[in-house]
């Protein structure tokens, strides 16, 4: 198993460690709902250094990218992000990422930690038709997310750059913390403001310490990734692996939105001949009705108890105080107000299909 460069530091810390995607990583340190408010009322710091990264590099670089992912990059101006997915060459989707162009012809891609060998293989493949340069610097790179409402206040003593104006999927790179050259990035996963700070490993101390101490009178705290997760399902974010995999159509998932057919890329003629067919099932959100908590791989049954799909992800939600998730259902049952019931032991407990985000602020 891996360790990220603060291992000792969240061990020091008394984090609650667990291997994910291969690396020991902090689940919690105080309690899952003290850290999710921590992050929706203040500001909290995650340690993220699992998630990959990829340098694209050369003239040819946009046109790789272009062929493997979903989203038009070529929308992309220097200091610019975009979300997007990478599909398969059957329907389905072998990740979700960030794309971000740093120079004109230099692109980050920033990817799931439980895909990078998979995804660097995939691309690779793609790559000998183009012979863009890649390199894989994960291993080098950490990663701090830096979220909540007063995230901005906070760290504003730490960089020369205005953070407040930042837009939302929009980065510099900039003097933060002492550092000369982080990527501070406003692309958060939690739906309550803030922004990423990419930095080399050998930098992650120095960074952490700062913003530890510049977010003391702002009541910060270290969070962990259990919390990360209650934070993006309220937002109903997609997780890999939970919500979307490699037999995921991005189209039952909700993800036509940043599926684009202004360019040619992998298996787009099959997903575009998809896309004009009506749709069989659909990812939909729900929320409890009674009190229970909904999980990962529960049955989602119809008024009859016949099974009818499946729950993704699922919690108690600390900001709504119930029981939210997400699941893949027949069409018939994805209509907003609809009734479906989800199998939690012995009983079926009613839920009300709702619109995205189940938080909303």
């Amino acid at each position: 198993m891996k360790n990220i460069a603060l291992h000792k530091t969240h061990v020091d810390l008394g984090a609650k460690m667990v291997s994910f995607a291969g690396y020991d990583m902090p689940v919690s340190y105080e309690g899952v709902n003290i850290e999710h408010e921590t992050v929706r009322n203040g500001v909290g710091v995650f340690d993220v250094s699992h998630m990959g990264e990829f340098l694209i590099e050369g003239p040819n670089a946009l046109a790789l990218i272009q062929k493997v992912t979903s989203n038009d990059a070529s929308k992309l101006t220097v200091g610019k992000a975009q979300y997007s997915y990478i599909p398969n060459e059957t329907g389905g989707i072998v990740d979700d990422l960030i794309v971000y162009r740093i120079k004109e012809e230099t692109y980050l891609l920033v990817v799931n930690a439980s895909n990078i060998e998979k995804d660097w293989a995939h691309i690779s493949k793609y790559n000998a038709d183009f012979g863009a340069t890649m390199r894989n610097i994960s291993e080098g790179f950490s990663l701090l997310a830096i979220q909540g409402p007063k995230a901005v206040t906070a760290m504003q003593s730490l960089t020369s750059v205005d953070l407040a104006s930042i837009k939302f999927y929009n980065f510099v790179i900039a003097d933060f913390a002492g550092v000369a050259h982080a990527i501070i990035s406003a692309t958060g996963y939690t739906g309550s403001g803030g922004f990423e700070i990419y930095c080399k490993n050998d930098e992650a101390q120095q960074i952490w310490d700062k913003v530890m101490e510049a977010g003391a009178d702002f009541g910060i705290k270290p969070i962990g990734l259990a919390a990360r997760d209650t934070l993006r399902l309220e937002m109903g974010y997609c997780l890999y692996g939970n919500d979307i995999n490699d037999e995921t159509s991005p189209f039952e998932a909700g993800l036509g939105w940043v599926t684009k057919f202004t360019k040619e890329f992998v298996n787009s003629e099959a997903l575009e001949d998809e896309k004009k067919r009506t749709r069989e099932r659909k990812l939909i959100a729900f929320e409890l009705s009674e009190r229970g908590i909904p999980r990962h791989d529960y049955d989602i049954v119809d008024g009859q108890g016949k099974k009818i799909g499946i729950v993704t992800s699922g919690t108690m939600s600390p900001s709504l105080g119930k029981g939210i998730g997400l699941g893949y259902v027949p069409a018939v049952f994805s209509d907003v107000d609809s009734t479906i019931h989800i199998q939690i032991r012995k009983k079926a407990v009613p839920a009300k299909v709702i619109k995205l985000p189940f938080y909303k602020k």
